[in-house]
């Protein structure tokens, strides 16, 4: 009791002990803490948000990145285990391919809704579907999943030069049915019946085009000609929203120029938002032999521009975009 009496008359006079001064300086420091939360609070929401909002839009596409590498090492403990060496096209791999389309199927069903309309238009033979260019192709990679799930069947894919420079997916190209966009491969694609697609705007389009929907096709008429050669059907296919899912910035005279020197997609996507997602497969145009190849590109244009025009607002809305993903009560045309 004594000791207690002691310690405050000894706080009480002018010689404060440690422990008091300790305190003082702590109530000092929280005070000060606490003023410049109050000051400051709202800053440092609005940069923690901004941050988090940066982080999501990067994080969802490098993902899909990993994503694609994991499959790849599926396929290699596949090939490994199973000692595979047969040719990659062959239905030897079709246990595997149903395994790799079932996951991204699911993902595709879980994060975008995806819907997939007019199967019926696909012809039962080859022929060559022509199809829009998102920022990430990965509508693309659905549309392929589940048209194997449905049909069973492999789209054969043109692809630019760069994709085939990208390390460690020589096996997963090949599996996948990934080619270069020869004349030969597609004419021989074709002649074994298979369907092949391509996007006559490619790298240009995911990198430049917009919520606009500009079709940049340049003067490519690759396509046509090919179709002409091989006497089979040009099928358009776009898909709703894809603009809104993911997108590219700006377009800068810089990143232009870097693009068209190296043709290397040098800018980054952005976004990764649950958009809905629909593919819309059209109507096929005939193999018409009293068509030139230049008519046959406007024609194939026209039914593209035309699947855009229903299907999709134009400019795009990624909130509109967002809404019908959880509408549960709208019905696809």
């Amino acid at each position: 009791m004594q000791d207690t009496i002691g310690r405050k008359e000894s706080c009480a006079s002018g010689q404060l002990p440690m422990t008091c001064l300790s305190f003082l300086f702590y109530a000092l420091e929280e005070w000060t803490v606490v003023e410049f939360l109050k000051k400051y609070l709202f800053h440092l929401i609005i940069a923690s948000l901004t941050i988090s909002a940066i982080l999501v839009f990067f994080i969802v596409p490098l993902t899909i990145v990993v994503f694609i590498y994991l499959t790849n090492i599926l396929l290699l403990i596949y090939q490994r285990n199973h000692e595979l060496k047969a040719d990659p096209l062959s239905d030897v791999w079709n246990r595997v391919r149903k395994t790799i389309a079932s996951f991204w199927d699911i993902y595709a069903r879980v994060w975008h809704g995806y819907e997939l309309h007019g199967v019926k238009n696909l012809p039962e033979g080859p022929g060559i579907l022509v199809y829009y260019h998102g920022a990430i192709p990965i509508d693309y990679l659905y549309f392929l999943s589940r048209l194997f799930l449905w049909k069973r069947r492999l789209c054969l894919s043109v692809a630019d030069h760069f994709v085939f420079r990208l390390p460690g997916l020589r096996l997963l190209l090949a599996v996948t049915g990934v080619i270069p966009g020869t004349r030969e491969e597609c004419l021989g694609a074709l002649k074994n019946g298979y369907l092949v697609s391509i996007s006559p705007g490619g790298v240009r389009e995911a990198l430049f085009s917009d919520e606009s929907y500009q079709l940049m096709w340049g003067n490519r008429k690759g396509f046509a000609q090919v179709a002409l050669e091989a006497k089979v059907p040009i099928i358009p296919m776009y898909t709703q929203n894809v603009r809104e899912g993911y997108r590219m910035f700006k377009e800068r005279k810089f990143f232009r120029q870097l693009y068209e020197s190296t043709r290397l997609p040098f800018t980054p996507p952005y976004g990764g938002l649950p958009v809905k997602f629909r593919t819309y497969i059209g109507k096929p145009i005939p193999y018409d032999p009293n068509i030139t190849a230049e008519e046959l590109v406007e024609k194939t244009k026209t039914a593209v521009q035309a699947l855009i025009s229903k299907h999709q607002t134009i400019p795009g809305n990624i909130w509109k975009a967002l809404l019908e993903r959880f509408d549960k009560r709208r019905k696809s045309d």
